[in-house]
């Protein structure tokens, strides 16, 4: 890995892991007697030991200029690796946290197992640990193919992915400590918010710097998607985080915003966040891994690109849903209720477009379940996003919000959207990758399949039971006009739901681990395949003409 990097990427990258030390460093001695303090440590020792790794191989060979006949996918092969390993951590603390609410007991006594901390732990690992950083390592790898070109450098990637990881374990481990600015899916604090920032404004320059070098003509539909996901995720990290700490020593921080503000602000970042880093970022896997798998072209180019900006447009407006009967004024309400409404057509779209990519090739889906995934995925995205604008109706908001049937709703897409789509495309790209015949064993793949499908059924379908009884229940009144029920009645009438979830989580879970061991199994393998054909850069102006170099078409 290191030396394929020439002597000054590595120069640069002992340059750049001093920094992050000497950061990490003044973090730790300016919070010695705050949790920061452990946090600046942990910076400190990623920094050191990545110039330790580095030192490793810093006097190896520099690497000759065949590297420019192949591209650069070390970065999408450890992204992988990345990837599973989170989902399976991730899933783990999420079915734990699904038996506390079966047995509130299902503690060790300390703060740290409570509820409250463990929760933010599974989303942030699941979404962000293993949904970012299979975003990350497939962008990489579609963006060259579709561009045909290289990635201009090979220092940036490793940064973004480094960083990116970074990231996340100082997020997970604050959360365990009771550092949080408790909000949805934005709980860390401004300290590794800053890091986020400048981890995603080069992970945006090297997609630029790489469309910029492109020798296909156009830009292909998936990258359309990457580009949107990591752009506006940008945005709405920036503008969601403005914050003021307590001191450059402390980990608090008070947002910029109060009240009835400061929840709009959050559940436009909130929704937005589903919209552009779990559905733009993984519809562009769909758009090139479906297609690639089914060995079909994608069913209507002009309706993904109609469908790509309906969705940029109208999700923008969609985050007020959440906050109906609220003090938000009833015409934001209203809008964010409408433009949900209109969203269902560029969803459905996508949805359709990717279901009639496989006519001719059902055969294919029967028999193949890599592709099965990715259909399941694709019904369960036009599912989701059809419940989704249904409960953004007020009416039927009233009965559902507060309830377990939104964690239904958000699971189907959770586990049947976007971690189908990338377990699909993880077992597509893992033999292309590490160029093996396939993946090491398909019945782990049929397996992990069933599980997975078992697991999210069960799942959702004990969560919308749960919810609508739930809401029936609290709206329920006697005839003297007062609750028929009690919260706590309605606790225990969920105690049965809340075991088949956590049953249901537990499916998943297990398949998520069948899943890793097929995937190490496979990159392990000694049997190694033919290199696929077309699957070279086209030689630019500033590379060398090699021999066998034949272009990969951009769809």
């Amino acid at each position: 890995m290191i030396a394929q990097l020439t002597a000054n990427e590595r120069q640069r990258a002992i340059l750049i892991s001093l920094a992050v030390a000497l950061c990490g460093l003044l973090l730790g001695l300016a919070g010695r007697d705050d949790p920061i303090g452990i946090h600046g440590a942990l910076i400190f020792l990623a920094g050191v030991a990545t110039i330790f790794l580095i030192g490793s191989s810093y006097f190896a060979p520099e690497p000759s200029d065949e590297r420019f006949a192949s591209y650069y996918d070390d970065p999408s092969k450890v992204g992988i690796v990345l990837a599973m390993i989170w989902v399976v951590f991730g899933l783990a603390v999420g079915d734990w946290v699904a038996w506390q609410l079966v047995n509130p007991d299902l503690t060790f006594g300390g703060g740290w197992s409570s509820f409250g901390r463990i929760r933010p732990v599974h989303t942030t690992s699941v979404i962000f640990g293993f949904g970012g950083n299979a975003l990350i390592a497939t962008s990489f790898y579609v963006l060259q193919r579709t561009s045909r070109a290289r990635l201009p450098d090979q220092l940036a990637p490793w940064f973004v992915l480094f960083g990116y990881n970074l990231f996340c374990l100082i997020a997970v481990t604050g959360y365990l400590m009771g550092i949080t600015q408790s909000k949805e899916y934005a709980e860390p604090e401004w300290y590794d918010d800053i890091l986020l920032v400048v981890v995603w404004v080069v992970y945006f320059l090297i997609y630029v710097r790489t469309l910029a070098r492109r020798k296909e003509p156009h830009i292909y539909v998936a990258n359309w998607y990457y580009m949107a996901f990591i752009l506006v995720v940008a945005m709405l990290h920036i503008v969601n985080n403005l914050a003021v700490p307590v001191s450059l020593g402390h980990a608090k921080s008070y947002s910029l915003f109060s009240g009835v503000q400061d929840a709009m602000t959050e559940w436009w970042y909130g929704h937005n966040a589903v919209a552009f880093f779990l559905t733009s970022g993984f519809l562009g896997m769909l758009y090139y891994f479906l297609p690639m798998r089914a060995g079909r072209p994608i069913y209507s180019y002009r309706l993904s690109i109609i469908s790509f900006w309906g969705i940029t447009f109208f999700y923008m407006w969609a985050g007020s849903h959440h906050l109906h009967y609220t003090a938000l004024p009833q015409w934001v309400q209203t809008l964010g209720m409408t433009f949900s409404l209109m969203l269902l057509i560029p969803s459905w779209a996508s949805a359709t477009n990717a279901l009639l990519t496989l006519n001719g090739a059902w055969h294919k889906v029967r028999d193949d379940a890599t592709l099965r995934f990715m259909m399941v995925a694709a019904v369960f995205y036009g599912l989701t996003t059809f419940e989704g604008s249904f409960m953004a109706i007020r009416p039927v908001n009233s009965l559902s919000h507060y309830t377990d049937w939104t964690i239904g709703h958000v699971h189907a897409g959770a586990l049947g959207w976007v971690a189908m789509i990338t377990f699909g495309s993880i077992y597509a790209i893992v033999p292309w990758l590490w160029k093996r015949e396939a993946m090491y064993s398909a019945r782990l793949v049929e397996a992990h399949f069933w599980l997975a499908l078992s697991g999210t059924v069960i799942y959702v379908f004990a969560m919308w039971n749960s919810g609508i009884i739930q809401g029936l229940m609290w709206r329920t009144y006697n005839e003297s006009g007062t609750l028929a029920y009690s919260f706590v009645d309605s606790l225990i009438a969920m105690h049965p739901y809340y075991i088949a979830r956590a049953v249901g989580g537990l499916l998943f879970l297990i398949g998520a681990c069948v899943g890793a061991y097929n995937v190490w199994m496979t990159i392990t393998l000694p049997a190694r395949a033919a290199e696929r054909s077309g699957d070279l850069p086209e030689p630019g102006l500033a590379e060398p003409q090699l021999a066998g170099a034949a272009a990969q078409p951009a769809e």
